[in-house]
């Protein structure tokens, strides 16, 4: 059995006001695995993503990663709005000091992977929602990172472009072969995207459920209609619905 990617035992973690936002989780992601996380809002599922990346270390139990290089992707796409579509995507390559020639060859493998050729000299006003997340996974990937944090980072989009980025997701997931740990309040892309969701209970977030999908990989927008897709939807949101009362 190969070794997770990132082990969360026992861990927890009190804000220096006081706040309890998370206690006792423990859970773990293996690699080329996808693992969704669903809940009420304030549980501490942002959190758990701090946590990983050690933005926000644990302040009970341990969080150990394999890993050093994460992906990171934001509710926001974060991009620098005076650079253009090209530059956002060299910019982790900047910084680790790649050379020019090499980090501009990278950009555009991934600026291609995700769709966007024809939009490196596009600035961020130019761009629509789906297509600055784009440029925002295009910019991790430059990362090759074994291991993505995803921060809802679909929620503020309409329906359509929100299934159509999931789709491209799953295509970029059998491509590069990274694990995840995907941030959703939505019960269906958690299901759609994921091997595994996990449910939290309201502050301080627990883990309250583990709900295996089964449905193989590739998968197709069809799925979404399926009646074990509707059935296992409806238990975790049964879950969720049972302990908010």
């Amino acid at each position: 059995m190969k070794a997770p990617v990132i082990e969360f035992r026992h861990a927890g973690k009190v804000f220096d006001d006081g706040t309890h936002a998370v206690e006792d989780v423990s859970f773990q992601v293996g690699p080329e695995e996808i693992v969704a996380i669903v809940g009420p809002s304030g549980c501490g599922k942002s959190t758990l993503l701090r946590m990983a990346s050690e933005l926000s270390p644990a302040t009970s139990g341990e969080v150990e990663c394999s890993h050093e290089r994460l992906g990171y992707v934001f509710q926001d796409a974060t991009l620098l709005p005076w650079r253009n579509v090209q530059r956002n995507v060299e910019l982790f390559g900047e910084l680790r000091g790649t050379p020019k020639e090499e980090r501009a060859r990278q950009a555009q493998e991934v600026i291609d992977l995700v769709g966007l050729k024809g939009f490196e000299r596009h600035y961020p006003k130019a761009l629509s929602g789906g297509m600055k997340m784009r440029v925002s996974l295009a910019r991790s990937l430059t990362m090759k990172p074994p291991l993505f944090l995803f921060d809802e980072p679909f929620g503020a989009l309409d329906e359509i472009t929100r299934e159509r980025l999931n789709d491209e997701l799953l295509k970029l997931f059998a491509i590069e072969d990274f694990a995840a740990i995907f941030i959703t309040h939505s019960v269906n892309e958690a299901v759609y995207l994921s091997n595994r969701v996990l449910v939290m209970s309201p502050r301080p977030g627990r883990l309250i459920g583990e709900f295996n999908v089964p449905f193989d990989f590739p998968r197709s927008a069809e799925l979404r209609f399926e009646p074990d897709f509707a059935r296992l939807s409806g238990e975790i949101s049964h879950a969720l619905r049972s302990e908010l009362t």
